[in-house]
């Protein structure tokens, strides 16, 4: 059933306890995650309360040392209405339906966060979100569009004014000229990656630890037949370069400086900042975001191509990255690097068509009595995310979990595309959590 009727909101179809909303049985069908990353424990979350048995297979898990982290950990998560402030979202079809998904995805978040012993817990606060221009924003259309998209979307606090240029200590000198603000989930990604496992944990999902690397489609029948498995998701992000034999996937390398936000070096920062990639001098954003209540994260980079991991805040990129943010908020030229964890960085997981969100489009030719026959694969993907995989998450695991409902009644897939849900005015916003549990 589409979610333009029954749209996915929490504390009615999505639910927090500690046990999946509609209990499974012997007879439910299971569904096998590959990915253990947000994309892939959003997605287990929804189909657990939909009376699933999910199992997720990962070649990794969730991290909190000094090791390199997870992608989903490296995110600086704060959400964002497409195109995100890095400008890589460009196709068409994904950018609109994008538009819908973090719809989806804010109403959530803006819940979870509506309640402080859940929002600790998740890690999940609503903060002021502001983007400057340097110019009147109708003279950059692309920009103008989007705000006034943003103002009917039902995304809290709007408002647009230049005074944030002096309220927020912004000099001048940097040439911002415009702005608006509105409210913003923002989200401490190692407090709600660890939230989010046990969560799903504790509503049944198995987790297995297991390198895939190898197209899924050719090994199909052996993971459905090893798992007892009757669809496959395929949640891998930049693996699924190998594992949906995508060529269009590439990763686009980001870094965050992590500095300490306690108010002694610099006044605290208490709102997200950014000028986005269009807007900024070189094409070089500015991305300044409290991460908790003592570290801002600031940035940023895009780099397409870029596999290595090996930036340090001695590298050129990086200090040109922190050089723009002092002159742009000048007090943080005072600001400490977070000396257990002074630098974030990661492969966002990008795609030529940015997001992909559809079934497995290949076919097997059986036999049925003489006869061939095309038989439809009986894999899902959801990957591609870029960095919006926070931002879009439950919105695209609203989606997937009306296509497993395909794939289970033998339905023949078909490509991605625009639905009615998909347009800006059907998104419904729903009620103050604390009216709903």
């Amino acid at each position: 059933m589409s979610i333009i009727d029954h749209p996915l909101i929490l504390g009615e179809n999505l639910s927090l306890e500690p046990f999946p909303q509609q209990s499974p049985d012997a007879a439910s069908s299971t569904v096998l995650i590959v990915g253990g990353g947000v994309t892939g424990l959003i997605n287990a979350w929804v189909l657990l309360d939909r009376g699933y048995h999910v199992t997720v297979v990962s070649k990794e898990w969730a991290s909190f040392t000094d090791q390199q982290r997870l992608t989903s950990q490296i995110a600086g998560a704060l959400w964002e209405f497409p195109p995100a402030v890095c400008g890589q979202h460009t196709d068409i079809l994904s950018l609109q339906k994008s538009k819908h998904w973090c719809m989806v995805a804010y109403n959530i978040w803006a819940a979870i966060a509506s309640n402080p012993s859940l929002a600790a817990l998740a890690g999940v606060q609503m903060r002021a979100s502001n983007f400057f221009f340097p110019c009147p924003i109708e003279e950059l259309p692309a920009q103008h569009h989007k705000m006034e998209e943003i103002a009917a979307a039902g995304v809290r606090g709007f408002s647009r004014s230049a005074e944030s240029i002096h309220k927020h200590g912004i000099d001048p000198r940097y040439g911002a000229v415009d702005a608006y603000e509105h409210l913003a989930p923002v989200i401490d990604t190692d407090r709600c990656m660890e939230w989010l496992m046990l969560l799903v944990q504790s509503k049944g999902a198995k987790f297995h630890t297991e390198t895939i690397t190898s197209d899924l489609f050719s090994q199909e029948q052996e993971l459905l037949d090893r798992f007892s498995a009757d669809v496959i998701l395929n949640c891998s992000g930049l693996s699924a370069l190998l594992l949906a034999g995508d060529k269009t996937c590439y990763p686009l390398r980001g870094a965050l400086i992590r500095v300490i936000n306690d108010g002694k070096d610099f006044p605290k920062v208490e709102s997200s900042l950014a000028i986005t990639a269009d807007a900024a001098q070189d094409n070089e954003i500015v991305f300044i975001v409290p991460r908790n209540d003592n570290i801002l994260l600031i940035g940023g980079v895009a780099q397409p191509g870029r596999w290595d991991l090996d930036l340090t805040l001695d590298s050129p990129e990086i200090k040109r990255m922190r050089a723009r943010a002092e002159a742009f908020l000048p007090s943080l030229k005072h600001a400490r690097v977070d000396p257990e964890y002074p630098i974030a960085q990661g492969l966002r997981p990008a795609r030529e068509k940015n997001i992909r969100v559809e079934r497995e489009l290949r076919t097997r030719t059986m036999d049925l009595h003489g006869e061939p026959t095309e038989e439809p694969s009986r894999i899902i993907h959801d990957y591609g995310h870029g960095g919006s995989g926070w931002s879009l998450s439950f919105g695209c695991a609203a989606d997937v979990a009306n296509l497993v409902e395909d794939v289970l009644h033998n339905l023949p897939a078909s490509k991605m595309k625009l639905q009615e849900k998909d347009v800006m005015e059907n998104v419904r916003t729903p009620a103050p959590l604390d009216q709903r549990l």
